[in-house]
């Protein structure tokens, strides 16, 4: 064994006899896991999550005004509670809480990178968290516009 190795997690570790050795955490085995946890718990969240996000890309489509004026108020909250919870949906936090019995889990690599996992899952890409980020954002408000135009038509058409 040479003086220096890498270790599993990335990391250079010292030896006391030996100056470096690898380390090897059995605990750790999520970090090499790509996409979401498929047990009951994870598989009915990554519906949710799912189905929550289809609704983001498509409710601007709902043809009635009360379902437009929520989709209208539910996009900035959502932004906004990304922001507030430094990038972690409430969804996770909630799988993190019962899961782990904390509302922030350090361990769970899906909290603030769900679609981050999402991306490297399916299209087996590993954009930059801020580049991710920013493109979120600007979807979030190409769809708000959309609804707004949206909404505006209908009441310009009611009128």
């Amino acid at each position: 064994m040479t003086a220096v190795e890498f270790s599993a997690r990335g990391r250079f570790e010292r030896d006391r006899d030996n100056g470096f050795m690898a380390s090897i955490d059995f605990h750790d085995r999520d970090e090499c896991r790509v996409g979401p946890r498929l047990d009951g718990l994870g598989l009915s969240f990554l519906l949710s999550h799912l189905a929550v996000g289809a609704y983001i890309l498509f409710g601007w489509i709902v043809s009635s005004p009360p379902a437009l004026a929520f989709y209208l108020l539910l996009l900035p909250a959502i932004v906004t509670q990304w922001y507030v919870n430094r990038g972690s949906c409430v969804m996770n936090n909630l799988e993190s809480w019962l899961r782990s019995g904390r509302w922030r889990d350090p361990h769970n690599p899906e909290e603030a990178g769900f679609l981050l996992m999402l991306c490297r899952w399916l299209f087996r890409i590993r954009p930059h968290p801020a580049v991710l980020d920013r493109f979120c954002y600007a979807t979030i408000l190409v769809l708000w516009l959309l609804a707004v135009s949206r909404f505006s038509w209908f009441a310009m058409a009611g009128a």
